[in-house]
């Protein structure tokens, strides 16, 4: 075969061709053996079942989302309606045993005994009891926690600056989450004081349509932001907790326990890392919210009940412990589920999970002098 020959035939082989498997070596050879014609066919067939077998894969958009543009506080909105609203729903039995163990101890004296009482008295339905206004509620609240979280982060960190931000981190995180629930828990508000009047008092109303006309009769429209002061009371710590230990968890997690960065970790293993910490994250916000859950539950159940009330009835030692070991499962499971929705929800839209190595000042430093110059 001449070089002129050769030169002629190569120039037939398409692009996407070179390389070394065995499929393209066998549409390589069966081209060269062939007519010009024939490899003509061949090429353009090939291409035809190329393309057809190309599948954008989800968690690769066609556009990407841009870091801290209104598309990404829209998903990160998203994700914390999903997040939250479908998690504490879900949750709803251990919910509905919970108030009811903080409201009447004497009756529902354990998890089991309260599971039994329920069941024998409500049936099985009554398990799911005031399931909409926990929907709609946590939906609402996990809006705003999770979108205001990223903005308040992100606009703390910028009022900061690069090294103060890599120094004082936790407070960024602090600050920024305790912002994100002042605004959130007004969107809940309504919704748990419905909820836990309609799961403590039985025959007060079927759920939230029958609910919320009777309790605003009985208490009026300012009657649903009755339990707003101890309610931030219960999730700004929350919240704080969330969220900052969730981040320190999850950077010591890659820093100690995993042997590589977290850019070359696959998306199971950095969502696995997300459930982790917001376990472990959740038994701590439990612990340092639940004297302020005990306030809210009593508050919501006892028409014109003050703080002092509920002090005097349950004491101080009650506030801290009555119904915690529950709400420790609880909320251990809940934060994790939470935590593991959200991320799931960021990298199905493009978006890189939650939390990793912070970097040292310089390198922080570096890296914000580098993105002004683009």
């Amino acid at each position: 075969m001449d070089l002129t020959e050769k030169s002629s035939r190569q120039s037939l082989i398409p692009s996407f061709l070179y390389g070394s498997s065995s499929a393209k070596t066998f549409g390589l050879e069966k081209m060269l053996h062939a007519s010009p014609s024939a490899a003509f066919n061949t090429n353009v067939e090939a291409v035809s079942q190329v393309t057809a077998l190309v599948i954008p894969s989800p968690t690769e958009p066609s556009k990407k989302i841009e870091m801290y543009s209104p598309a990404f506080y829209a998903a990160c909105t998203a994700g914390g309606i999903l997040s939250c609203g479908l998690t504490h729903m879900a949750v709803t039995p251990l919910d509905l045993v919970k108030c009811n163990m903080q409201i009447d101890p004497t009756k529902y004296k354990s998890i089991s005994s309260g599971f039994g009482i329920l069941l024998k008295e409500q049936g099985v339905r009554g398990f799911f009891k005031g399931w909409v206004p926990t929907l709609l509620g946590y939906s609402g609240q996990g809006a705003c926690k999770f979108g205001f979280y990223e903005f308040f982060k992100k606009y703390y960190s910028d009022l900061a600056g690069p090294e103060f931000t890599a120094k004082y981190k936790t407070l960024i995180y602090l600050a920024g989450s305790a912002s994100a629930e002042v605004i959130a828990d007004v969107a809940l508000c309504p919704f748990e004081a419905v909820k836990v009047r309609v799961q403590t008092q039985p025959g007060f109303a079927r759920g939230l349509s029958d609910g919320l006309p009777k309790f605003v009769k009985s208490e009026g429209a300012l009657g649903l932001y009755k339990g707003i002061v101890p309610l931030w009371g219960r999730q700004i710590p929350y919240t704080m907790m969330k969220f900052a230990s969730f981040e320190a968890i999850v950077e010591n997690i890659y820093k100690y326990a995993i042997p590589r960065p977290k850019d070359e970790c696959s998306k199971s293993l950095q969502l696995g890392v997300s459930f982790a910490g917001g376990y472990v994250a959740g038994v701590f916000c439990a612990i340092v919210s639940h004297p302020a859950d005990n306030l809210v539950s009593f508050l919501n159940n006892a028409k014109g009940a003050t703080v002092g009330d509920a002090v005097k009835k349950i004491g101080v030692l009650g506030l801290f412990t009555r119904g915690l070991p529950l709400r420790i499962v609880m909320i251990g499971t809940l934060t994790g589920a939470q935590w593991g929705i959200y991320d799931a929800f960021k990298v199905f839209v493009g978006l890189p999970t939650t939390g990793g190595v912070t970097p040292p000042p310089a390198a922080a430093a570096a890296a914000a002098s580098e993105l002004a110059k683009v």
